[in-house]
């Protein structure tokens, strides 16, 4: 794929070391696992992504042993953390506030938990400021509970603020295309529900532009097996996650669904962007 858009970077997508059609990006971690393994990692990743305290450790030490047994059995099944990062988040709020004569610009995506796509922007070059939320719904002040409920219409979003100086929006969502399935509809992987919707909501009208070329462009041309679905809405009231959303990753890399959803897909990024990494 040629430079797409008119301020774009040069973007050869098809060139890269990881296409966008590349399945290995956008399949749910579980693929490369039996059919009879499969059950069992969904289930456990639906539990693990509740705040329940008394269930995530009784599937801690499940999983701990378990996949002990498993390592035996299938020496190709690894759910280790490895090298996660447990530094502290760079890209706080304070720093873009601190900024001085910054102009800086704001996105929101959805693109499944929140989770992942904290994780992801947080090391892109440019990037000041990722801040896990929702945005989307109808329902005032909504809490995680609510949002999990899959019926308050909100999606788990991440808000971006960033330098266009130093990252372009175009950028912005050549990472968002490559970093999870937007062709699944309400669902990404494991995790299913309008919450989990592929979204982007603009913040200005040549975000708008850009992202409906993109979308127009990646579907005239197959990139993808199946025709994108992601929505492309004008941006409402962001309401901001609960405490412990925040630099969820960074914070909690040895936890089960951070060693199985969320680790092998950072690789991945790592590898594929690490010219724009921080």
């Amino acid at each position: 794929m040629a430079a797409f858009h008119g301020k774009t970077e040069n973007v050869s997508m098809a060139n890269e070391k990881l296409s966008l059609n590349d399945d290995s990006f956008h399949t749910s971690p579980q693929a490369p696992l039996t059919e009879f393994i499969k059950p069992f990692i969904q289930l456990f990743v639906i539990f693990t992504r509740r705040k329940n305290t008394k269930i995530k450790n009784m599937m801690n030490r499940w999983f701990k042993n378990a996949s002990f047994v498993l390592s035996i059995i299938l020496g190709f099944v690894h759910f280790s953390c490895g090298n996660a990062t447990n530094t502290k988040n760079k890209n706080t709020m304070e720093e873009s506030k601190n900024v001085s004569g910054a102009n800086l610009e704001t996105v929101t995506l959805g693109a499944g938990c929140f989770w992942c796509v904290e994780a992801v922007y947080q090391r892109l070059k440019g990037v000041k400021s990722v801040t896990s939320g929702y945005m989307g719904g109808k329902m005032k002040n909504p809490s995680y509970r609510d949002i999990c409920t899959g019926l308050t219409g909100h999606a788990e979003v991440c808000q971006l603020t960033y330098d266009p100086n130093i990252i372009s929006f175009e950028t912005i969502l050549e990472v968002f295309w490559q970093t999870h399935d937007p062709t699944t509809l309400n669902r990404q992987g494991a995790d299913v529900g309008t919450q989990y919707r592929s979204a982007i909501f603009f913040h200005n009208e040549a975000q708008k532009e850009a992202a409906i070329a993109w979308k127009t462009k990646l579907n005239g041309q197959k990139v993808f097996p199946n025709p994108i679905v992601t929505e492309i809405s004008q941006a409402s009231t962001f309401y901001v996650a609960e405490d412990y959303h925040q630099n969820y990753f960074n914070q909690n890399g040895d936890q089960p669904y951070c060693q199985i959803v969320i680790k092998p897909k950072m690789d991945k990024f790592l590898k594929t962007f690490k010219q724009k990494l921080n």
